[in-house]
């Protein structure tokens, strides 16, 4: 019988096959072995808990040295950032140096960007789950906290750049579906023909990939079941430049659907991690920036046709 072969559909934005074979067959703590001189791979149990405590722990040098420090923070992430503002309340540290980023945000057909008041935005998201769980008195003062509007957003890498004298001191992120980090998905707003292009630029306006939205009609402030006409299209997002200028970058892959094995980020991950460096890839620039990226043990599980299994 011969082999049944084709192309992967046109709205698939990585297509090299050969990569996407080695991709495929690299499992558990092999993953670590593409750690190089720029980009660590850790292969863990469950590496949510070291972004709660690499978080607090700057907010609490912030304090303790009286430095600032600014933030580059992926949302919605109440998991992360409720148990942050309860650390902070109980040992009593001062934020006025700490300076938040939210790295994107959801704008309609038009490029108009959502208000805070949008309860599945993500400025609301962390409004309403850091800031406003930190204690008045210790909370950072509010023109601390930006986000994407649409009056900052031709500026927003710049403001991100001026308030972190040069560049943020960390940015956290968790790849997309697409591998997008933050919004930058693989669609004709960001594609360069070179990656030292593709790092220059900055904060902006873009239609979503069409995988983007399938992925969050998944998401729990959409219901959790593909209600992909529930999902705004478009989405402001700072630009690869963010990226690049932190001083420091941590990547947790470590998303499931609802706590099944089942995940859309199996298999980007592994792109991520062993594939090339390009802009079909977004995440995929970690490999040549310093980074840390933490993949938890489920995600790293090998996978393949279960002939048995459904959805």
């Amino acid at each position: 019988m011969s082999e049944f072969v084709f192309d992967p559909a046109p709205f698939v934005p990585f297509k090299d096959k050969e990569a996407l074979k080695k991709a495929r067959n690299v499992h558990g703590k092999d993953l670590e072995k593409f750690s190089n001189d720029k980009m660590t791979v850790k292969v863990t149990k469950n590496p949510h808990p070291i972004i709660i405590g690499d978080l607090f722990t700057r907010i609490k040098m912030s304090d303790d040295q009286n430095v600032k420090q600014v933030f580059i923070l992926g949302n919605p992430e109440p998991e992360t950032y409720m148990p942050v503002a309860q650390l902070i309340n109980l040992h009593r540290v001062n934020c006025r140096n700490v300076y938040l980023f939210a790295m994107d945000e959801w704008a309609d057909q038009d490029g108009n960007i959502a208000p805070e008041t949008y309860k599945a935005g993500f400025a609301h998201s962390m409004l309403e789950y850091f800031y406003k769980q930190i204690d008045p008195e210790l909370r950072m003062p509010i023109d601390h906290v930006y986000y994407p509007t649409n009056k900052n957003i031709d500026h927003y890498s710049d403001l991100i750049t001026e308030c972190g004298d040069g560049g943020a001191d960390a940015c956290y992120s968790s790849p997309g579906w697409t591998g997008h980090i933050a919004f930058v998905d693989p669609v004709e707003e960001f594609i360069t023909d070179s990656i030292d292009d593709y790092l220059k630029q900055d904060a902006r306006i873009l239609s979503l990939n069409p995988l983007t939205v399938a992925q969050n009609s998944l998401h729990g402030v959409f219901g959790q079941s593909g209600d992909i006409a529930a999902v705004p299209p478009k989405a402001a997002t700072i630009g690869p430049a963010d990226v690049a200028r932190s001083r420091t970058r941590i990547e947790l892959h470590a998303l499931l659907t609802n706590g099944t094995f089942s995940s859309w980020q199996r298999m980007i991950s592994r792109l991520i991690i062993t594939g090339p460096v390009t802009p079909l890839v977004p995440s995929s620039i970690l490999q040549i920036l310093e980074s840390t990226v933490y993949v938890c043990e489920e995600i790293a599980a090998p996978f393949e046709c279960w002939e048995t299994v459904g959805y």
